[in-house]
Protein backbone atom coordinates (compact mmCIF):
# COMPACT_ATOMS: atom_id res chain seq x y z
CA UNK A 1 0.00 0.00 0.00
CA UNK A 2 1.27 3.26 -1.18
CA UNK A 3 2.04 5.73 2.28
CA UNK A 4 -0.83 8.33 0.57
CA UNK A 5 -3.11 5.50 0.80
CA UNK A 6 -2.22 4.42 4.14
CA UNK A 7 -2.23 7.33 5.65
CA UNK A 8 -5.73 7.93 4.46
CA UNK A 9 -6.73 5.02 5.59
CA UNK A 10 -5.18 5.16 9.19
CA UNK A 11 -7.16 8.42 8.98
CA UNK A 12 -10.38 6.48 8.40
CA UNK A 13 -9.67 3.70 11.16
CA UNK A 14 -8.86 6.21 14.15
CA UNK A 15 -11.61 8.40 13.35
CA UNK A 16 -14.08 5.62 13.09
CA UNK A 17 -12.59 4.79 16.67
CA UNK A 18 -13.58 8.23 18.05
CA UNK A 19 -17.12 8.44 16.21
CA UNK A 20 -17.78 5.16 17.66
CA UNK A 21 -17.26 5.72 21.32
CA UNK A 22 -18.16 9.68 21.28
CA UNK A 23 -20.20 10.35 18.37
CA UNK A 24 -19.71 11.61 15.11
CA UNK A 25 -20.73 15.44 16.27
CA UNK A 26 -18.49 15.62 19.08
CA UNK A 27 -15.35 14.61 17.36
CA UNK A 28 -13.41 17.10 16.50
CA UNK A 29 -10.99 16.95 13.64
CA UNK A 30 -8.35 18.61 16.58
CA UNK A 31 -9.14 15.47 18.15
CA UNK A 32 -8.50 12.95 14.85
CA UNK A 33 -5.42 14.60 14.32
CA UNK A 34 -4.34 14.03 17.40
CA UNK A 35 -5.09 10.12 17.35
CA UNK A 36 -4.25 9.73 13.64
CA UNK A 37 -0.54 11.68 14.05
CA UNK A 38 -1.16 13.72 10.68
CA UNK A 39 -0.78 17.08 10.06
CA UNK A 40 -4.27 19.00 9.46
CA UNK A 41 -2.60 19.79 5.91
CA UNK A 42 -2.35 15.83 5.58
CA UNK A 43 -5.51 15.50 6.65
CA UNK A 44 -7.19 18.22 4.05
CA UNK A 45 -5.25 16.71 1.19
CA UNK A 46 -7.63 13.27 1.71
CA UNK A 47 -10.72 15.08 2.53
CA UNK A 48 -12.16 18.46 2.07
CA UNK A 49 -13.75 18.40 4.92
CA UNK A 50 -15.07 16.27 8.13
CA UNK A 51 -18.22 14.86 6.31
CA UNK A 52 -16.47 13.73 3.43
CA UNK A 53 -14.27 11.71 5.83
CA UNK A 54 -17.60 10.56 7.69
CA UNK A 55 -19.11 9.30 4.30
CA UNK A 56 -15.89 7.93 3.52
CA UNK A 57 -16.02 6.03 6.88
CA UNK A 58 -19.93 4.55 5.79
CA UNK A 59 -18.90 3.76 2.24
CA UNK A 60 -15.25 2.37 3.06
CA UNK A 61 -15.09 0.79 6.98
CA UNK A 62 -18.96 0.07 7.60
CA UNK A 63 -19.80 -1.01 3.84
CA UNK A 64 -17.36 -4.38 3.97
CA UNK A 65 -17.97 -5.41 7.55
CA UNK A 66 -21.84 -4.91 7.00
CA UNK A 67 -21.66 -6.97 3.94
CA UNK A 68 -20.18 -9.57 5.15
CA UNK A 69 -21.84 -9.81 8.54
CA UNK A 70 -25.79 -8.49 7.60
CA UNK A 71 -25.58 -9.40 4.21
CA UNK A 72 -23.51 -12.65 2.79
CA UNK A 73 -25.20 -15.19 5.53
CA UNK A 74 -28.80 -14.65 3.94
CA UNK A 75 -27.42 -14.06 -0.08
CA UNK A 76 -25.62 -16.95 0.25
CA UNK A 77 -28.04 -19.31 2.12
CA UNK A 78 -29.02 -22.54 0.89
CA UNK A 79 -31.58 -23.76 3.93
CA UNK A 80 -33.65 -22.48 6.37
CA UNK A 81 -33.79 -18.74 6.46
CA UNK A 82 -35.67 -18.16 9.36
CA UNK A 83 -33.45 -19.93 11.39
CA UNK A 84 -29.62 -18.29 9.67
CA UNK A 85 -31.57 -14.94 10.87
CA UNK A 86 -32.12 -15.65 14.13
CA UNK A 87 -28.47 -17.63 13.81
CA UNK A 88 -26.98 -13.93 12.22
CA UNK A 89 -28.96 -11.83 14.60
CA UNK A 90 -27.35 -13.84 17.31
CA UNK A 91 -23.66 -13.55 16.11
CA UNK A 92 -24.22 -9.90 15.18
CA UNK A 93 -25.56 -9.16 18.88
CA UNK A 94 -23.96 -11.82 21.32
CA UNK A 95 -20.73 -12.56 19.48
CA UNK A 96 -19.61 -9.97 17.48
CA UNK A 97 -16.40 -8.07 18.69
CA UNK A 98 -16.51 -5.04 17.01
CA UNK A 99 -19.61 -3.81 18.44
CA UNK A 100 -20.02 -2.72 21.96
CA UNK A 101 -23.26 -3.13 24.14
CA UNK A 102 -22.27 0.35 25.53
CA UNK A 103 -21.83 2.00 21.84
CA UNK A 104 -24.51 0.62 20.56
CA UNK A 105 -24.65 0.05 16.34
CA UNK A 106 -21.97 2.33 14.18
CA UNK A 107 -24.82 2.51 10.95
CA UNK A 108 -27.71 3.27 13.94
CA UNK A 109 -25.13 5.88 15.37
CA UNK A 110 -24.20 7.21 12.39
CA UNK A 111 -28.20 7.13 11.14
CA UNK A 112 -29.37 8.99 14.15
CA UNK A 113 -27.31 11.92 14.46
CA UNK A 114 -26.53 12.94 10.60
CA UNK A 115 -29.47 11.44 8.55
CA UNK A 116 -31.60 14.34 9.59
CA UNK A 117 -29.47 16.95 8.74
CA UNK A 118 -27.26 15.79 5.85
CA UNK A 119 -28.22 14.47 2.56
CA UNK A 120 -25.42 12.43 1.73
CA UNK A 121 -25.05 10.66 4.59
CA UNK A 122 -28.77 9.67 4.44
CA UNK A 123 -28.22 8.55 0.92
CA UNK A 124 -25.34 6.26 2.23
CA UNK A 125 -26.83 5.17 5.37
CA UNK A 126 -30.27 4.55 3.17
CA UNK A 127 -28.35 2.35 1.09
CA UNK A 128 -27.15 0.08 3.72
CA UNK A 129 -31.20 -0.24 5.41
CA UNK A 130 -32.29 -0.96 1.99
CA UNK A 131 -29.62 -4.02 1.49
CA UNK A 132 -30.44 -5.28 4.62
CA UNK A 133 -33.85 -5.15 3.81
CA UNK A 134 -33.67 -6.75 0.59
CA UNK A 135 -31.71 -9.47 1.83
CA UNK A 136 -33.99 -10.16 4.54
CA UNK A 137 -37.02 -10.18 2.33
CA UNK A 138 -35.20 -12.19 -0.48
CA UNK A 139 -34.45 -15.38 1.26
CA UNK A 140 -37.76 -15.01 3.10
CA UNK A 141 -39.13 -15.27 -0.51
CA UNK A 142 -36.62 -18.31 -1.12
CA UNK A 143 -37.55 -19.74 1.97
CA UNK A 144 -41.39 -19.66 1.21
CA UNK A 145 -40.18 -21.43 -2.53
CA UNK A 146 -38.59 -24.34 -0.45
CA UNK A 147 -41.02 -24.94 1.83
CA UNK A 148 -39.63 -22.97 4.95
CA UNK A 149 -42.17 -20.13 5.17
CA UNK A 150 -45.46 -20.19 5.12
CA UNK A 151 -46.76 -18.76 1.44
CA UNK A 152 -48.89 -15.84 2.91
CA UNK A 153 -45.89 -14.44 4.61
CA UNK A 154 -44.63 -11.16 3.21
CA UNK A 155 -40.95 -10.84 3.17
CA UNK A 156 -40.32 -7.34 2.97
CA UNK A 157 -42.39 -6.80 6.55
CA UNK A 158 -40.63 -9.61 7.85
CA UNK A 159 -37.58 -7.31 7.13
CA UNK A 160 -38.77 -3.98 8.14
CA UNK A 161 -39.86 -6.00 12.34
CA UNK A 162 -36.75 -7.54 12.31
CA UNK A 163 -34.68 -4.83 11.51
CA UNK A 164 -36.65 -2.17 13.92
CA UNK A 165 -36.48 -4.82 16.28
CA UNK A 166 -32.37 -4.80 15.86
CA UNK A 167 -31.88 -0.60 15.89
CA UNK A 168 -34.04 -0.33 18.64
CA UNK A 169 -32.20 -3.13 20.90
CA UNK A 170 -28.99 -1.51 20.06
CA UNK A 171 -30.00 1.72 21.52
CA UNK A 172 -31.47 0.67 24.38
CA UNK A 173 -28.48 -1.48 24.94
CA UNK A 174 -26.50 1.69 25.08
CA UNK A 175 -29.00 2.97 27.70
CA UNK A 176 -28.58 -0.71 30.26
CA UNK A 177 -25.01 -1.27 29.35
CA UNK A 178 -25.84 -4.65 29.71
CA UNK A 179 -26.62 -7.55 27.18
CA UNK A 180 -29.98 -9.06 28.45
CA UNK A 181 -31.78 -6.58 26.68
CA UNK A 182 -30.54 -8.29 23.49
CA UNK A 183 -31.09 -12.04 25.30
CA UNK A 184 -34.45 -10.85 25.53
CA UNK A 185 -34.89 -9.54 21.84
CA UNK A 186 -33.46 -12.85 20.78
CA UNK A 187 -35.89 -14.54 22.34
CA UNK A 188 -39.05 -12.71 21.09
CA UNK A 189 -37.34 -13.02 17.86
CA UNK A 190 -36.90 -16.85 17.93
CA UNK A 191 -40.58 -17.21 19.05
CA UNK A 192 -41.62 -14.84 16.08
CA UNK A 193 -39.67 -16.43 13.17
CA UNK A 194 -41.00 -19.86 14.39
CA UNK A 195 -44.73 -18.56 13.78
CA UNK A 196 -43.57 -17.61 9.61
CA UNK A 197 -43.04 -21.38 9.58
Amino acid sequence: MKKAAATRLNILQKAFELVYVKGYQTTSIDEILATTQVTKGAFYYHFKNKDEMGIAIINELLKPTFKINFLEPLQNLTGDPLVMLYEMMYAILMENDVMKVEHGCPASNFTQEMAPWNVDFTAALNELSNQWKQAIADSVERGKQNGYVRQDVAGEQVAVFVMSGYWGVRNMGKLVNNTSVYVAYLQQLKSYLNSLK
